[in-house]
């Protein structure tokens, strides 16, 4: 079994937002490979669905950004997936807009997402995918990742949602080694 954990902020006030391009990438996914609904269990809305014979839980922790890894942690331990079988999707402002960076372990990188996660698992040595959401410049970094996307960058942020399903379906199938050297390229 494989957990795909996508962050963000539960509610309708953060839908479409930068912090929530993680969930964003798991509503595809379900809605692509199943029925699309997630069931509350674990602090999170969770999803299963199939890519051959590799069974895989979508996650979308449900407890706010900064306290993701409760849900992580409850979800690794209740089905006794190991870290390397765990990839966590989130938004990344030191990244151009578009761009993902596939990695196989780190630091969490001022994420507070991330931070939560290490501090629940206790390591680092889980794979994670960041997605690019531009950076706030000048401005509040705060208001920048809880503000939406805007008009003119739509595009752009749905190729970036494509290209991360793509990355997650190449760790799934092929490993994190694969996945980094096919993602981690120039943006397009």
């Amino acid at each position: 079994m494989k957990v795909v954990v996508g962050l963000g902020n539960p509610g309708v006030d953060y839908d479409g937002t930068r912090h929530n391009i993680g969930f964003e990438v798991l509503d595809k996914i379900a809605k692509t490979e199943s029925d699309g609904r997630f069931a509350l269990k674990f602090h999170g809305a969770v999803s299963q669905v199939s890519k051959g014979e590799e069974k895989i839980l979508l996650v979308k922790p449900m407890t706010f950004m900064n306290l993701s890894g409760s849900c992580v942690s409850e979800i690794l331990g209740f089905y006794r997936v190991e870290p390397v079988d765990l990839i966590v999707l989130c938004d990344d402002v030191n990244l151009p807009l578009g761009k993902i960076r596939v990695r196989s372990e780190g630091g969490h990188g001022g994420h507070n997402g991330l931070r939560d996660i290490q501090a629940k698992l206790g390591s680092t040595s889980y794979p994670r995918i960041r997605l690019g959401v531009g950076g706030p410049g000048e401005s509040n970094l705060s208001g920048f990742v809880l503000g939406k996307f805007r008009s003119n960058e739509f595009s752009e942020a749905k190729m970036m949602v494509d290209d991360a399903i793509d990355a997650v379906w190449c760790w799934v199938r092929d490993g994190i080694h694969v996945c980094m050297n096919r993602f981690n390229g120039p943006v397009k």
